[in-house]
């Protein structure tokens, strides 16, 4: 199952409207024991989710829009 740019961001401006600062910690947190487990593809989409969260909370991103890349 593919999931689009678009959606990876909605999730990650939910997660930081409904849990904050925490929303990050919890990603790293889930990052970590997928990449001790050795499971590279859960372990990936929590880095990413942790960037996109923290982009959310740290520089206003709109998750709607989607990502922009400059």
């Amino acid at each position: 199952m593919s999931v689009s740019a678009h959606d990876l961001c909605r999730m990650a401006g939910e997660m930081a409207f409904e849990h904050g600062a925490l929303a990050v910690d919890v990603a790293k947190r889930a990052y970590r024991d997928m990449d001790a487990e050795g499971d590279q593809p859960r372990a990936q989409f929590w880095f990413l989710m942790a960037v996109l969260i923290d982009d959310v909370l740290r520089y206003g991103i709109d998750s709607d829009e989607g990502p922009i890349i400059h």
